[in-house]
């Protein structure tokens, strides 16, 4: 009996240390990018948002208000604040959601997790945040702009850890923040990830999760969002996961339903939307990630 539990605790760590040599340069790097920009560049990307409020853009200010979402550092507890702020200064709704969207489905650590996706799936993630974010934005405006979407009250100003005078102290405590609000999550990824490696066969999951399959784009959508905790956690899962036959359509639902319908952001959101409004939020994000997934299934 001990030789088996050794037998499958050698298997296990094999396929976790193949799992970490992997991704851990991805991660690593991750941080550090997230640390950079949360220090140096964070305030001017958010004060770039804010000046776009005295600029006639109309709806077309939901394209660069979706990619600012994406390049802004902030975790949605951090994001509600801001754009409660924003709002208070007369920011339009549209833009808001457009920022909030795509702010939730990417920042620029999760970017830089993904590139060990590959190519194709990057670009993918990439692109479809930026188009959710976007169509969000324009939806927002087209039927809420004379009866307003978010309700901002009970959410104040974020408060800025990053204050210590010296540069490269602060790039070291924020660094340090993120590592411990991540690292223990990305370690339960690739452990998870063996785990899969070593006892689901492959062959079933191409099955489920295949090409071109609608059952498998609704099942990847809906497992989002239980599975989903944090961004560099399903990294190695999903690398297995893909590596085992989940069509890269099924992959972008849910990096699609994942972060915009985890646990945590829900929370907020729920307060910041109201039930009807977070209703209608849910299901935009579900036919959203079924969409993105079948075109991506079709034309991949």
């Amino acid at each position: 009996m001990i030789s088996i539990f050794k037998r499958e605790f050698i298997y296990l760590w094999y396929y976790f240390t193949l799992q970490l040599q992997q991704i851990l340069f991805y991660w690593i790097l991750g941080m550090v990018l997230g640390s950079i920009i949360s220090v140096f560049e964070k305030d001017r990307i958010h004060r770039l948002f804010a000046s776009m409020k005295d600029k006639p853009m109309g709806i077309l200010g939901v394209i660069p208000a979706s990619a600012l979402g994406i390049l802004s550092p902030l975790c949605m507890y951090g994001t509600i604040p801001l754009a409660s702020s924003f709002s208070e200064n007369g920011m339009e709704d549209d833009w808001l959601a457009a920022f909030m969207m795509s702010s939730i489905l990417l920042n620029p650590q999760l970017m830089l997790y993904s590139t060990a996706l590959g190519p194709a799936a990057f670009w993918i993630r990439l692109l479809s945040s930026f188009a959710c974010g976007a169509l969000a934005g324009v939806l927002v405006r087209l039927c809420f702009r004379k009866k307003g979407f978010f309700n901002f009250h009970r959410f104040a100003a974020p408060v800025n850890r990053d204050t210590d005078s010296n540069l490269f102290l602060r790039f070291l405590k924020n660094l340090y923040r993120n590592v411990r609000a991540t690292g223990g999550y990305f370690l339960l990824g690739i452990a998870l990830s063996a785990i899969f490696q070593r006892y689901v066969p492959a062959e079933g999951f191409a099955l489920l999760f295949g090409r071109n399959e609608g059952f498998g784009l609704l099942m990847a959508a809906t497992i989002g969002v239980p599975l989903y905790v944090c961004g560099g956690g399903t990294i190695p899962l999903l690398l297995q996961w893909m590596a085992s036959g989940m069509s890269l359509g099924a992959a972008s639902s849910f990096m699609i339903t994942g972060p915009a319908t985890k646990i945590t952001n829900l929370g907020a959101l729920k307060i910041v939307l109201g039930a009807r409004h977070f209703f209608m939020y849910v299901l935009y994000v579900m036919g959203f990630s079924l969409f993105t997934g079948w075109v991506v299934n079709l034309l991949v």
